[in-house]
């Protein structure tokens, strides 16, 4: 390490400005990602979560700010600190003509000369992710999931301190999902700082330390999941099913609900109450007493705590773009 590198901090931007023309894709942005962190970037398609990792990686001139990676700053010409990162893409980018064990060999030879110290890194990657069986076969000949496995080898393969996974498990089965989800922590567990976009709420809650969500080139919320989703209005959603009951009964069951003190808001549906509440410990209790108060026979009773997408719609009040 050297001697101006920041012990703790991997990535630091500040004040990022960048233009397409009248477009404000990214409005003094500010970053900053500590060693040893997998960090969720979310955010809709065109948020600007793409132009801000293109710009540190030097790929995208900016009009304004400053990027530090490892302490140092970032230039199109510091291939020095491009050797320290690793990116893998949303899109699948290999070669066709080569085998699974040509085409990691022709990535980490970017980075390596030594034909004796490629060798040994290849076959670490190709076991890293699985792939011992299919290292002579041809991209076209394997199955998506084992397609982004050897997308992510080709990426990591020179053992990158940094790496950008950008939706790395797009239309793959729960099981490679599973597997890539487990290496990408298996890399953080090994030393290295981890930059993961997704629109897997799911898989962004399970593995990341902390989250950032953005639009519109500026961020929205900051923090760690369970800090999310402390900050926003909804603490509790409640499901209860109402056995017989009529839309008319059920709809004046929804009424009496949704006068109580900590009820957001709710609805009638389907046969089923769905109550969302504020953070309390008596919400479930106070639902429960207002039904039989009002005589209405009450099935079964779900409740579940905010999730990630509930932040996310709550603070940008959309779905995430297709």
């Amino acid at each position: 390490m050297k001697e101006n590198e920041s012990a703790n901090s991997v990535v630091s931007v500040r004040s990022l400005v960048k233009r397409y023309g009248d477009i404000l894709a990214l409005d003094h942005f500010n970053l900053e990602i500590g060693k040893g962190e997998i960090f969720g970037l979310l955010g809709p398609n065109g948020c600007g979560k793409t132009t801000a990792i293109n710009c540190m990686l030097q790929l995208l001139a900016y009009d304004k700010g400053d990027i530090e990676l490892f302490g140092e700053a970032m230039k199109p010409t510091r291939y020095d600190l491009k050797r320290r990162i690793g990116v893998v893409p949303q899109q699948v980018a290999v070669f066709d003509e080569l085998t699974v064990f040509e085409n990691i060999d022709c990535f980490c030879a970017l980075y390596v000369s030594d034909k004796t110290r490629r060798r040994e890194l290849v076959e670490e990657a190709i076991e890293f992710v699985g792939l011992e069986d299919y290292r002579k076969m041809r991209p076209k000949k394997l199955s998506g999931g084992l397609l982004r496995r050897l997308n992510i080898a080709c990426g990591i393969a020179h053992k990158p301190e940094l790496i950008f996974f950008d939706e790395p498990t797009v239309a793959v089965d729960p099981q490679s999902r599973n597997a890539i989800l487990d290496g990408i922590v298996r890399l953080r567990d090994e030393g290295a700082t981890v930059v993961y976009t997704s629109h897997y709420m799911e898989e962004v809650e399970q593995i990341c330390s902390r989250i950032m969500i953005m639009d519109g080139g500026k961020i929205l919320a900051l923090g760690t999941a369970d800090e999310l989703k402390r900050g926003i209005a909804v603490g509790e959603k409640i499901v209860i099913e109402l056995p017989g009951a009529v839309e008319a009964r059920g709809c004046a069951a929804a009424q009496t609900v949704g006068a109580l003190p900590h009820v957001l808001s709710c609805e009638f549906a389907n046969g089923e109450l769905h109550a969302a509440c504020e953070a309390s410990e008596r919400n479930l209790l106070d639902v429960l007493g207002a039904l039989k108060s009002s005589r209405v026979a009450v099935g079964r009773v779900y409740s579940e705590p905010p999730t990630l997408n509930d932040v996310f719609l709550e603070i940008t009040g959309r779905e995430l773009r297709d």
